[in-house]
């Protein structure tokens, strides 16, 4: 597990540490440069950010140093109220480009908190909302077939329509296993939405997706009850016809994982996925999580298999947690690896590193590493 410190650059708007935002990946198209787009999540202050914004790649250098740009991107019209736990999807129709929004929680409008529930949440109503990013119009739409507003659900686009999977309903505190199709046609004008509530989904929340292929993914991890982890795997295929769901085999899952009470973690791209395990123990060991990293590839015949995951414990020391986060990949290009020394393989030069007293630290290797970090 290697890091590396990120820098963003001057003219960046502040990003705060955010806990259960909603991440979309807006894939290069049309010219427009490839970027993450983040909205809501829970701050440090157990304050929720009403806030959209767009993460992208500002240089890369030749020493392999990345620096990242984040804008703020200012909303008008029926704009999202501050939430976490919900989703963000890109669609593309008509040749146009929007977002979906859906889900989330909030806390208790302000007219109904008193001193016993001022930090109870509830679910946002189950309103859909598009965001032209171009402009950036935010328009709300209320639809018959969406009567529960649901949280920590999984979201796959594919073209025009978003597939909703999964969620827990906290007025109801149930995790009903019902898939939900959404389709958008940005016509010149009012957009057209249409909804359709299928029964075949699964129960399961917090779940990680993992794309092993061109509408392809993998899911697994999350929790199916308040106290049950999830450990099996589902492939989901998206195509004109819809949506194809299948079972495949889970990894050897090790003792510390089969035993821990939470997981967490977030796909790495190209069919891998970073997730971790909390230590546990009185008193707590000195690595405060377990990472493992899973790989799904694919068969000559072209179906998913699962391969094992390998384990890497490493001690994060006064680092930020990792808890609820959201992996970012951004992927290269071949004509960006030309000036890159990633080339030059685990060769190492002194001068790709920057002065790490500031910029950064050092983490130790592996397990047996006997490397004092403070020298």
């Amino acid at each position: 597990l290697k890091l590396r410190a990120i820098s963003f650059s001057n003219n960046s708007s502040y990003l705060p540490p955010l806990r259960c935002p909603a991440v979309a990946h807006f894939e290069p198209r049309d010219g427009s440069p490839e970027c993450y787009l983040i909205h809501g999540g829970r701050t440090p202050n157990n304050e929720l950010s009403s806030s959209l914004y767009m993460l992208s790649v500002d240089s890369r250098g030749c020493n392999r140093k990345v620096t990242l740009q984040c804008q703020e991107k200012e909303l008008v019209g029926d704009v999202p109220s501050a939430r976490y736990g919900h989703t963000l999807s890109v669609i593309h129709s008509r040749g146009k480009t929007a977002c979906v929004l859906f889900g989330g929680r909030s806390y208790m409008p302000s007219s109904e908190r008193t001193t016993e529930n001022w930090n109870s949440v509830v679910d946002c109503p189950p309103q859909v909302f598009l965001i032209d990013l171009e402009f950036g119009c935010s328009s709300a739409h209320t639809l018959p077939e969406l009567t529960d507003g649901q949280s920590f659900h999984v979201a796959l686009a594919r073209e025009d329509c978003v597939y909703f999977l999964g969620g827990h309903i906290l007025s109801s505190d149930c995790r009903p296993p019902r898939l939900i199709r959404l389709r958008v046609e940005l016509l010149l004008g009012s957009p057209v939405i249409t909804c359709t509530v299928l029964q075949e989904g699964l129960s399961i929340t917090s779940a990680i997706t993992s794309s092993v292929g061109y509408n392809e993914y993998i899911i697994f991890g999350g929790y199916q009850s308040e106290t049950q982890k999830r450990m099996e795997c589902t492939y989901i295929g998206l195509d004109d016809v819809g949506v194809h769901m299948e079972p495949r085999e889970p990894p050897q899952w090790t003792s510390e994982i089969s035993h821990s009470r939470t997981w967490f973690g977030g796909s790495l791209g190209k069919g891998s996925a970073l997730f971790a395990v909390p230590s546990e123990g009185n008193p707590t060991p000195p690595d405060a999580y377990h990472f493992y990293q899973v790989n799904f590839q694919k068969e000559p015949d072209g179906e998913a298999s699962t391969q094992g995951c390998s384990q890497e414990s490493t001690d994060f020391e006064d680092s930020a947690p990792l808890e609820d986060s959201e992996e970012l990949y951004f992927g290269r290009e071949p004509h960006e690896l030309e000036d890159s020394s990633d080339g030059e393989g685990a060769t190492y030069n002194e001068e790709d590193e920057e002065d790490e007293s500031q910029t950064g630290y050092w983490v130790k290797c592996c397990i047996s590493c006997q490397v004092d970090p403070n020298t």
